[in-house]
Formats: structure tokens, C-alpha cells, sequence
């Protein structure tokens, strides 16, 4: 994002006080600083921190000097001596960026565990993995989707029925031994395997953006976004009336963008819930071919479906017969250790359903993350 009006100033000053303190700092250092973080996010702690760190620390001995420094500067005697862009930028930066210190750059005098962390910098994730995404305010919820962008959904592994050779394993791959023997005329030395070709097998989230699941819609496509990013083998697909494949706009590079381009994409935000019948679209569109069949469907939604409860029964007992697994995410499940389904939609699907798990706080979509590798 753009460089936030007010900050140039201010980081040009926090460049001015290194120098002070002895760091060698000239005017195309400062100007690659403001450059760097003016295409980064000035709002972010972490940005503007490694913004400075590489374009105006030169040696590793000023390593600890500038952190001592950038402390002091951004977040030190706020209420006393701090300057209005020092107060605005206090005010709109991420609270919850943390950043850990290496054990060889850290000072003699920093052994305790405040000092690895940036001042306030070092506000608890665990609060915030544990908050529910509901009761968040617009501020954390923008700092739990940058954390939630370092989440990896690795698919699990499939082996499938084709044999590939291999320098090891239990089966003797005979057809090689002999043809590789032919070519050396006897004298070839070497013995070949064979074992099942693994592969990735497929993910597709369904994701529920209706008026109910307003809270948590954003957060769940932030997931899949990251899902994506991590493997081509993800389809992600979003619902409220209507079905729409998003995959195509979630491939873009940039995460604004591709959120941005999705919202647009689906053009029944907040609006009604018909589950039966996006999952009975899913079928018919994508359902039989490569896409659904033998993925792991994975249903993001709290089940207050106003469609035809006898689509939603069918719809799932086909859908439980391609899939692999059925996953059904239900943020209202919280962190219960038994889960009784209370909507009708949840009643009707919970006999096609392999699992349900929570998605109402980061904590959970961490759990389910690693619970994703080990579904056979």
C-alpha cells in the first residue's frame, strides 16, 4: 500500500536518530528506507522494521543498535514526549506483529524474554489465536489475517494404483532387472523396485458467505486463499443462493487483490442460504470430473439453510459417495469437545458428514490445518 501520509517525515527522523548513535547512514539510504516500506505497508511493524533493517543497517554489529534504537523511537514514552505522526502511527500499526530477535543478535543485557520482542510488539498471539472471530474488532481481525496468511494446508497423500520404479523397496521390479540386463548383455549389476505412485490429493472448500455467516466468511476465504497459495490441488467454491467458483480470482499473487476480485465474483454476499442446492450445482458442474471426485470436500458453514431439506439430504448422500472425506467447518461448534448439531441443516447433513471441526478462531484453523495431512 501507499506510503500513509504523515510517516515520510517520521521515518526519515528515526533515520536521523541512528546516526546520532553513531550508525553511517547517507541521504540514498534514507530514501531507499521510505521507498521500500511506501510499497510495503507502513502500518505493519514487521515492514517497517526489516524495511530499515536492510537498507540501513550496512553491519552486523549495528544489529543491535538499531534494534535498541527502533524501540526507543516508535514505542517509548508515548503518552510524555511522543510527536502527532508518532501518536498516528502508534494508532494505526498492527499490534500483534511480533518480532523474534536471533539468539547471536541479541545484546548482553537482553536475556530476558520482554527484550526479544519490539515493546508492545510483544502483545500474546495466544490471546488472539484463542479470540473467536466475532468478537473481534476490525483492527484485530485485519492482524489475524496477516497471521493467518503463514498458515499451510499441506493435502494429504494418496498412493494410487500405478507402479513406479524406485533404488528401494520390497518388490522386485523384474520387468527392468531383465530389460536393463539384456542392454549390458549380463554384466549389469543393478537392482530395481517398484512401489505405488503417490500423489496430492485434491481439497475443495465450500465456503458459506450468506448473512448469518458475516462474522466469519472473510476469515474462512482468507484460509482457503492461503490453501491455495500453498497448492494447485485446491478448488474453492462460494455460496449463499448461488454457487461460484472462485479458484481462478483466489490464484492471484497478491492477497488484496485476489479477496477483492472474490468478493466480486460472488455476488451474493450476506444474503440467503440454499445449501441443497450449491451443493447439488457442485455436483452437476464440477462434481463427477477431477475436481470432486475422491477430494476431501471441505463445508464451511453454520447449516441455517433456508432451502429444501430434501435437496440438502440428497445432495450430501451423493457428495459423500465421490468424495474421500467430507469435512464439514462449523464456527459454532466453538472449542466443544462433542459437538450436538442444533440447525436443521446441520441435522440433515450430519449422517454424510466424516468430521466436523471448528473454524470460529485462528486456534482452530491451526488444528485443522494439521489435522489435514493425516485424513486417509
Amino acid at each position: 500500500m501507499p506510503l500513509t501520509e504523515g510517516f515520510d517525515e517520521l521515518f526519515v527522523e528515526f533515520a536521523q536518530e541512528l546516526r546520532l548513535h553513531g550508525m553511517l547512514i547517507g541521504s540514498d539510504d534514507v530514501i531507499t528506507f521510505c521507498n521500500a516500506v511506501s510499497v510495503l505497508d507502513a502500518t505493519d511493524v514487521m515492514d517497517v522494521y526489516w524495511g530499515g533493517r536492510t537498507s540501513l543497517v550496512r553491519r552486523k554489529e549495528n544489529i543491535p543498535i538499531y534494534n535498541e534504537i527502533f524501540q526507543r523511537f516508535f514505542f517509548d514514552n508515548w503518552e510524555e514526549e511522543a510527536s502527532e505522526a508518532k501518536k498516528k502511527f502508534r494508532a494505526q500499526v498492527s499490534t500483534t506483529s511480533t518480532i523474534e530477535i536471533p539468539e547471536n543478535e541479541r545484546t548482553e543485557q537482553g536475556n530476558s524474554s520482554d527484550d526479544t520482542k519490539m515493546g508492545f510488539m510483544a502483545a500474546s498471539h495466544e490471546i488472539f489465536r484463542n479470540k473467536a472471530f466475532n468478537e473481534c474488532t476490525p483492527q484485530e481481525l485485519t492482524a489475524l489475517r496477516k497471521m493467518m496468511s503463514n498458515i499451510r494446508l499441506n493435502p494429504p497423500i494418496r498412493r494410487t494404483r500405478r507402479l513406479i520404479s524406485t533404488s528401494k523397496g520390497k518388490k522386485l521390479n523384474m520387468r527392468k532387472i531383465v530389460r536393463e540386463n539384456m542392454r549390458a548383455m549380463g554384466e549389469n549389476r543393478e537392482i530395481y523396485f517398484t512401489k505405488k505412485k503417490e500423489k496430492l490429493r485434491p481439497i475443495v472448500f465450500i465456503l458459506d458467505i450468506s448473512g448469518s455467516m458475516a462474522d466469519y466468511s472473510r476469515n474462512l476465504l482468507q484460509l482457503a486463499y492461503s490453501a491455495r497459495s500453498a497448492n494447485q490441488k485446491v478448488e474453492v467454491f462460494c455460496f449463499g443462493t448461488r454457487l461460484t467458483r472462485v479458484t481462478r480470482s483466489l490464484s492471484r499473487r497478491n492477497p488484496d487483490q485476489a479477496m477483492e476480485l472474490a468478493g466480486t465474483e460472488a455476488m451474493d454476499w450476506e444474503g440467503g442460504t440454499r445449501i441443497g442446492d450449491a451443493i447439488n450445482t457442485f455436483l452437476k458442474k464440477w462434481g463427477r470430473g477431477r475436481v470432486g471426485r475422491g477430494s476431501i470436500v471441505v463445508i464451511c458453514s453454520d447449516g441455517l439453510d433456508r432451502g429444501d431439506p430434501e435437496t440438502l439430504a440428497k445432495s450430501m448422500e451423493a457428495l459423500s459417495r465421490i468424495a474421500h472425506r467430507v469435512v464439514w467447518m462449523n464456527p459454532h461448534r466453538g472449542d466443544a469437545d462433542r459437538y450436538v448439531p442444533t440447525s436443521m441443516g446441520m441435522i440433515i447433513a450430519e449422517p454424510f458428514i466424516h468430521e466436523v471441526v471448528s473454524g470460529h478462531n485462528l486456534k482452530s484453523l491451526e488444528e485443522f490445518s494439521r489435522k489435514l495431512v493425516s485424513i486417509r
